[in-house]
């Protein structure tokens, strides 16, 4: 999501930050914000967004977060609360499935290096068998970046014998494309390693211990109507989305997929984030080993920016912004999501919106 309105943002944001002034409790705070604020009010009334929630943080601290606008553009519709849940869509891949791989590894059960046919014997055919679980992370496996699969199948079952039986389109490691289809592999190596799908070992593992209450796959029915809806859909499902994941594959799959699917509020981030720049430790419990965040939050190559799973800064056109130091990483997701991090600075900036309402066809956002 590499946005106008988020880049300006992003870059008034760590104007404010890098003064050192500005986390002082003092008026200025409330001035200096009042500046964002206006950003993205200018936003939704250009109807980039109908609303959204920003949190910032600092040293630790909450220094900002505050709820924007209403679910639609209809004025009646309900207000956004910072207890508002959004569908994160490609945020899902590191805060979820990036973050199961990060612990499986910390654990001995994975090795970067190992190839998917290790994991997963039903991969190795049509070229694929070199393929390895830090090709899947860089977004280098060769793999297509996706394929509709709504307009060819009906079950979750079909399309996994699909991404298991792909032709690659390069070979491994020799060119970046983002892909889905690497991700949702790297979703089946995980639920293959830990006898559980990839949803209740996070759920086990990371989401109920950082108390993320709010942070799920498929929200039960008494939460939906404290999510953020996406989409009025017109092609396929008919009908407005809310509470239901936006993505087509994701939905495909369940609700539960390596590369999309999670929901979550600003706050729940805040608690993970935390967590990372913590050195992988909160409240007292190690959750990742230092060295495995370094690793996995640094740029690997000049392939691409990407770290493995996580985003880094770029020197052109990076949502991550001007301001952000060569240190910080991130995500981005296709339904108006965002969180950068800045552990030079100790800070990290959450954004969450639904852009894609009412229609994913809006770019006033880019």
């Amino acid at each position: 999501m590499k946005k106008a309105y988020l880049i300006l943002l992003i870059l008034n944001l760590f104007v404010i930050a890098s003064c050192s002034s500005f986390f002082k409790p003092t008026n200025s705070d409330h001035i200096s914000f009042l500046e964002v604020d206006s950003i993205i009010e200018k936003a939704i009334s250009d109807s980039a967004f109908p609303g959204a929630v920003l949190l910032v943080s600092r040293d630790m601290r909450i220094v900002h977060e505050k709820a924007y606008g209403t679910y639609t553009y209809d004025p009646a519709s309900p207000k956004v609360t910072t207890s508002t849940i959004f569908d994160l869509a490609s945020v899902s891949k590191v805060v979820g499935t990036t973050t199961a791989a990060m612990i499986l590894i910390d654990r001995e059960e994975l090795n970067l290096d190992d190839k998917v046919i290790k994991y997963l014997p039903e991969f190795n055919n049509n070229g694929k068998e070199n393929i390895t679980i830090k090709n899947l992370l860089l977004h280098n496996s060769g793999l297509a970046a996706f394929k509709k699969y709504y307009d060819v199948y009906s079950t979750a079952e079909e399309v996994i014998n699909d991404i298991m039986n792909l032709t690659p389109e390069q070979e491994p490691g020799s060119k970046y494309v983002y892909s889905d289809l690497g991700m949702i592999t790297l979703q089946k190596v995980i639920e293959r390693i830990t006898g559980q799908s990839l949803d209740k070992f996070l759920e086990e593992n990371l989401f109920a211990p950082l108390g993320m209450t709010s942070t799920m796959y498929n929200p039960p029915t008494e939460s939906k109507d404290n999510c953020m809806p996406t989409e009025l859909d017109d092609f396929w499902r008919m009908r407005q989305l809310q509470g239901e994941v936006h993505d087509e594959r994701a939905y495909m799959l369940n609700g539960v997929a390596g590369h999309a699917g999670l929901f979550s509020t600003a706050n729940d981030l805040a608690k993970f984030l935390q967590m990372i720049l913590r050195e992988g430790n909160y409240q007292g419990r190690q959750y990742i080993k230092p060295e495995t965040i370094e690793l996995f939050t640094k740029k690997q190559s000049d392939q691409s920016s990407r770290g493995l799973g996580w985003d880094t800064k770029s020197p052109e056109g990076s949502s991550a912004g001007k301001y952000f130091s060569l240190l910080s990483w991130g995500h981005t997701g296709y339904t108006g999501t965002s969180v950068w991090t800045d552990p030079e600075l100790k800070t990290f900036v959450i954004l969450l919106t639904n852009r894609v309402y009412p229609t994913r066809n809006n770019n006033k956002l880019s």
